[in-house]
C-alpha cells in the first residue's frame, strides 16, 4: 500500500472507498478534458466575428444583397453557382426573391449569428463551401438569412439563399 492509501486507512476509510474516489476524479477529468476537446474541435470550422468571413465571400453577399433591392434577380440566378441553378429555376428565384424584396423591404443590418466553413462539402454541394446564417433587420421585419457560397476558382458564388421570417408566411 502507498503512503497516502495507509494515511487514509488509518482515518477510517476503506481501501475500496478510496479507490471508487480516485476512480470519480479521474473519469471527471476524462470527461471534462473530452468536453473541452471536442468544443475544440468543432470550433475548428466555425466562423465568427473574431475570425471574420472572408472578404470575397463578404463581397459576395453584400453584392447579392444590393442585386434583390434593385430587382436585379436575373443577374443574381445568371451569377450563382451551378448547384443553385440546378436545384432552383430562373422562375422561382425571381419570385422567391421578388417575396423578400415585397414583404420585408431592404436590408437595413445584419449580425453574423452562426457560420460553417468545409474544405470539402457533402453532394449536392462539392468543395469548399461556406454557410453563412445572419440575424438580419429588413425595413418591415426581422429575419434569418441563409447564405450558401461556394469557392469556385478563387471567387465565392452564391449556392444557396433562404429567408426565414413570420413576415414571409
Amino acid at each position: 500500500m502507498n503512503a497516502k492509501v495507509k494515511r487514509q486507512k488509518a482515518k477510517g476509510k476503506s481501501v475500496d472507498a478510496l479507490r471508487a474516489q480516485n476512480f470519480y476524479l479521474t473519469s471527471r477529468s476524462l470527461l471534462t478534458f473530452a468536453f473541452c476537446l471536442f468544443t475544440f474541435a468543432s470550433q475548428s470550422c466555425a466562423v465568427d466575428e473574431r475570425r471574420g468571413v472572408p472578404a470575397g465571400a463578404q463581397a459576395t453577399v453584400e453584392r447579392v444583397t444590393e442585386d434583390i433591392a434593385a430587382g436585379r434577380d436575373a443577374k443574381v440566378y445568371e451569377e450563382a453557382a451551378a448547384e443553385w441553378r440546378t436545384t432552383v429555376s430562373a422562375e422561382e428565384n425571381a419570385r422567391t426573391l421578388a417575396r423578400v424584396r415585397e414583404r420585408l423591404g431592404r436590408v437595413e443590418s445584419r449580425a453574423l449569428h452562426t457560420g460553417r466553413e468545409q474544405q470539402s462539402a457533402a453532394a449536392p454541394l462539392s468543395g469548399h463551401t461556406l454557410e453563412l446564417v445572419y440575424q438580419t433587420r429588413f425595413e418591415r421585419g426581422t429575419g434569418m438569412e441563409r447564405f450558401t457560397l461556394l469557392e469556385r476558382g478563387g471567387d465565392w458564388l452564391l449556392g444557396g439563399y433562404t429567408v426565414s421570417s413570420d413576415a414571409l408566411k
